[in-house]
């Protein structure tokens, strides 16, 4: 088991280093200094972060759930993309590895369709297609800010699929199923307009998004388990914040319409990829890791302060800062946000290392005792053998 765990955590090293590199882009885009300078980052900081970071955990999850070692070529392209566009290579290798690694994604939820027949895999399999499309709209020369709803739509189908294969313990009807294939494929529609109709398709986006909001509120568990305790409430509380963020994306894109620039742009951006996103990662990885890396990570009440500070700081940053155009807000919000995420990401590890250093302390002990009763049982097997001997008698000389 350990052997299994240490090569699916080969696959999201290149992904720890695209989270790394995307927060040091994202300073560097902020004006704050960051440990690592280079004038190609802040230009492929949102491939990077999406791509290279959030798609390679998605890609490595599904290839698990695969259980097909052709599986893994999607998050061991997404990741050398992310490695390449972060390092001195010629930009076109990482955009190609990104386009090939988003395609094989593709292929993986085809056999997950055919084994299953589940509505949540094709949903997630239409943010497949957006992520392939959005990659290879990038290789052909389209500006990042105008991929930024392939981008965006690409994470909230995935996450929407999930949060409906979640949801069936509510027994949905057939006719709220239908509704969440319906809204992913005005998505999808919308998500295309964008770049052919700009003035129509950003509010059809929005529009969309906006009902997407509406459909997981009302038929998500974490209704439910927000009044419960422990790990259900938090993630349930994570997740409904995360709701919240994408509601003020698509309420953007309905009212300002195409915004590529600007405030708004910055506003778009961070409500979906750091409020929506990073709050829908941090609820899922304590189901998730473990499933994936057969490590155990016991939920923690500090687990909390991370979330809290993210949201808090975006806040900061989108209401303050985008909204009253200070600078400082939105620079003190910015390095607030990586501060949480790294947060969670030594205190999740930790959790980890710890539970895992436990564990194994608990195996030994547990063999000792067996050793030891083991043993106590074979000594008292033979001094009742010795008791039950008959005496042995000397002969008289």
């Amino acid at each position: 088991m350990n052997g299994q765990m240490n090569r699916r955590l080969i696959f999201l090293i290149p992904a720890g280093v695209a989270l790394l590199a995307g927060l040091d882009a994202g300073l560097l885009l902020l004006g704050i200094p960051a440990p690592v300078t280079t004038e190609r980052l802040p230009d492929a900081h949102g491939m990077v972060m999406v791509l290279g970071f959030v798609g390679t955990v998605i890609a490595l999850e599904r290839a698990v759930a695969l259980r097909r070692r052709a599986g893994y070529a999607a998050p061991a392209l997404l990741g050398v993309g992310g490695l390449l566009l972060t390092s001195a290579a010629p930009l076109a290798l990482g955009q190609i590895a990104l386009a090939a690694g988003a395609a094989a994604l593709i292929g993986v939820y085809i056999p997950l369709w055919r084994r299953q027949r589940d509505h949540s895999v094709l949903v997630q399999a239409f943010g497949a297609v957006l992520a392939t499309g959005g990659a290879l709209l990038w290789l052909g020369g389209i500006p990042i800010a105008r991929l930024l709803p392939w981008l965006t739509c690409f994470i909230v189908l995935t996450i929407a699929g999930e949060r409906l294969e979640l949801a069936r313990v509510t027994l949905l009807t057939y006719a709220t199923v239908a509704q969440l294939l319906a809204l992913a494929a005005m998505i999808t529609l919308g998500t295309v307009l964008t770049l052919l109709w700009p003035a129509f398709g950003y509010p059809v986006l929005g529009l969309s998004l906006l009902a997407l909001v509406w459909w997981l509120v009302v038929h998500d568990v974490a209704r439910r388990t927000i009044r419960a305790r422990g790990l259900p409430r938090f993630m349930a509380g994570c997740l409904l914040a995360g709701y919240v963020w994408l509601a003020v994306t698509g309420g953007i894109w309905v009212l300002a319409g195409a915004v590529t620039e600007g405030p708004a742009y910055d506003a778009v951006i961070h409500a979906v990829f750091i409020g929506f996103t990073m709050s829908m990662i941090m609820a899922h990885a304590p189901v998730i890791l473990p499933a994936v890396l057969h490590c155990r990570l016991p939920y923690h009440p500090v687990m909390i302060a991370p979330p809290v500070l993210l949201h808090v700081s975006l806040l900061l940053r989108l209401a303050v800062g985008d909204a009253g155009s200070l600078d400082l807000a939105r620079q003190i919000g910015g390095a607030l946000n990586v501060v949480a995420l790294l947060g969670f990401a030594a205190i999740t590890a930790g959790a980890a290392i710890r539970a895992g250093r436990l564990h194994r302390l608990a195996t030994a002990a547990t063999a000792a005792t067996a050793a030891t009763a083991a043993t106590d049982a074979v000594d008292a097997a033979s001094a009742a053998s010795a008791a039950s001997a008959p005496p042995t008698t000397l002969a008289a000389p």
